[in-house]
């Protein structure tokens, strides 16, 4: 963003060729002179130039899912005390589709002016590069600058009730003893459900059959009539149902106990050894996005996460707000990516 002015300057002030035996002219020296000095005055008005950002003009914070969504409902808390800390207006734009590749697309292809943000959950940014390679559209490493990890939220192990199982060990003796009798219910192949349930037949050496359906809402239908009987289910949609009765939660699928589950025992902590299957949100910008931007956001948004209203509202959704460096969500997108890729090849899947 360099000042028309400035550009002209420059323009003028560009070497001349001359016969490198020629001795210099007045001019030529002058501007060799003059440029540097002109360069540095250029950087610093493109600095404060970036330091007024934002300017009255709104941020676009999109949000690759439909609206009612758990990504919509936590973008939106997040959203208004940003819009307080920056004293900026900040639009939530709904683009769903895709299971979030669209929105994150579109996103991966606006202008880096700090004007645009996304606001998704693992899937778009782990797996789908993985399941989509030749249609997704975007390259998350690449296109995507890491702002902070805002929240994590653990699926849990859930049963028919009228499976009558207990515990995890019993569950998997049960299904070693009848190969593929038992079916789980997943939102789709390639969807957390389904790689998590994957994983875990793995690591417990089970055959059940997977049947997708189209959200967790009708598995929860599907698992009280007795059409499957194991599944892996976000905490919001669960926990009613076994607080009832109707259905038995036998395990977290984070690495340590969750405060939003009190007494339900990680499946690391039952045999299953590393076992750790987490959705994530995470706040980012198109790639190119001024260091400086990011910063300032990703320091806002943390302290903001901080708080105790954030704090609670999360929790009463089974989510733990965290906040945390771009580096650290860059990692983390890292290690998921290697983790759900192992699972995704060993199933020879892919959705293009």
């Amino acid at each position: 963003m360099i000042h028309p002015v400035l550009k002209r300057l420059l323009h003028r002030l560009k070497m001349p060729t001359h016969n490198p035996n020629q001795r210099p002219t007045l001019n030529s020296a002058c501007a060799k002179a003059l440029r540097p000095l002109l360069i540095l005055l250029v950087c610093l008005l493109t600095h404060n130039a970036w330091a007024a950002w934002p300017a009255d003009r709104p941020i676009h914070l999109v949000v690759p899912f439909p609206a009612g969504s758990s990504p919509d409902l936590l973008a939106r808390q997040v959203a208004e005390p940003l819009s307080k800390a920056l004293n900026q207006n900040i639009v939530i734009e709904n683009k769903a589709g895709a299971g979030g590749n669209l929105g994150t697309r579109l996103v991966a292809r606006a202008p880096n002016d700090g004007y645009t943000l996304l606001y998704t959950i693992n899937g778009p940014l782990v797996t789908a590069p993985t399941l989509y390679k030749k249609t997704l559209g975007y390259d998350p490493t690449s296109d995507l600058a890491p702002i902070t990890l805002v929240a994590t939220s653990p699926n849990v192990l859930v049963l028919s009730a009228a499976l009558q199982v207990n515990s995890t060990a019993e569950f998997v003796e049960r299904a070693r003893a009848r190969p593929n009798a038992l079916n789980y219910g997943s939102v789709g192949a390639g969807s957390a459900a389904h790689l998590a349930m994957e994983l875990f037949k793995t690591q417990a050496g089970i055959e059940l059959l997977h049947v997708p359906y189209a959200s967790f809402p009708q598995i929860t239908t599907a698992m009280l009539a007795g059409d499957i009987q194991a599944a892996f289910m976000v905490p919001a949609i669960a926990m009613p149902q076994a607080k009832e009765g109707k259905l038995k939660v036998l395990g977290v699928t984070s690495l340590l106990a969750e405060e939003s589950l009190p007494g339900v025992v990680p499946l690391a902590a039952q045999g299953f050894e590393g076992f750790e299957a987490v959705s994530w949100h995470a706040m980012l910008a198109p790639a190119g996005t001024d260091p400086a931007i990011l910063l300032r956001l990703q320091q806002t948004l943390t302290a903001i996460l901080a708080t105790p209203q954030i704090k609670d509202k999360f929790s009463a959704q089974y989510f733990s707000a965290v906040g945390s460096t771009a580096q650290a969500l860059q990692a983390l997108m890292q290690t998921e990516k290697k983790r759900w890729d192992t699972v995704m090849t060993r199933l020879n899947l892919s959705l293009d």
